[in-house]
């Protein structure tokens, strides 16, 4: 796997394989991850990260097709970068989070942005920084197939931590990328705009595919397919203990939390 950093050093590129790229902020705490995946006719990137620095720059050196940037949900540390994609494609649940408004004060936004140390780039100015709002071109629906030209993702709706977030599964390489419903660090189902059992029912649902690896949202980015069942097991423990209900708090796992 190649790695290398941009040249503000923001974003870390890593290739995880012929015309597919992870574009990282390790920098920040939130450790975001975007992918950049390329078939024979178009791009597309898999979220936008933070919206800190600007990750078309960085898409651009690394092709030269049209790019679409496909959300697997309206959270502000997904569309940040959605600014400067001419296309963007949302699930239908959050069209309206995405063109009307994100459901967050702005201020409560830049307060999570900066709540732990971090060496922004230099012309980065955390009073000027606005959470993405604009209309989407495309609008997927649950099955939708997004087609590459050579390549093909299936669109999987697996609400829980937000109403519309959605899973891409790539079938030709058994990739899933996964957003915010797998990864190691801590699982958010607590917000108003959660569903813990929704949640829950959405990483049962991922036993239907075939896959190989998992392609996560946030922090480590190699993690064994394993964990999809290690999650899933532990929601069904918090439910046969009654424990499926927003407010029960933090729960430790091996390698995980789920806060419900």
């Amino acid at each position: 796997m190649e790695i290398r950093d941009d040249s503000d050093r923001w974003f870390t590129v890593e290739e995880i394989d012929r015309g597919t790229f992870a574009i990282s902020e390790y920098r920040h705490w939130e450790e975001t991850h975007c992918y950049l995946l390329c078939g024979e006719r178009m791009a597309v990137i898999i979220d936008t990260g933070l919206g800190v620095s600007n990750i078309r720059r960085v898409a651009d050196s690394l092709t030269k097709l049209p790019i679409m940037a496909v959300t697997t949900h309206v959270h502000w540390d997904h569309i940040g970068g959605h600014r400067y994609f001419d296309r963007i494609a949302v699930h239908e649940a959050e069209k309206e989070w995405l063109s009307s408004g994100f459901p967050l004060p702005l201020q409560a936004v830049r307060h999570h942005l900066a709540k732990e140390p971090c060496s922004f780039p230099p012309d980065f100015r955390i009073d000027d920084y606005r959470v993405f709002q604009g209309m989407p071109q495309v609008i997927l629906r649950d099955g939708d197939r997004i087609d590459l030209g050579g390549r093909e993702l299936l669109v999987i709706h697996t609400p829980g931590h937000s109403p519309g977030h959605c899973c891409y599964y790539e079938e030709k390489r058994a990739y899933l990328y996964s957003g915010d419903l797998i990864y190691r660090g801590c699982l958010d189902a607590f917000y108003p705009t959660t569903d813990p059992r929704l949640f829950y029912q959405s990483v049962k649902r991922l036993q239907s595919y075939s896959i190989s690896r998992v392609l996560p949202g946030h922090h480590q980015l190699s993690i064994p397919v394993s964990l999809i069942y290690e999650i899933e097991a532990s929601f069904e423990q918090l439910e046969k203990a009654g424990k499926l209900e927003q407010g029960n708090g933090i729960f430790d796992f091996t390698g995980f939390q789920i806060h419900i």
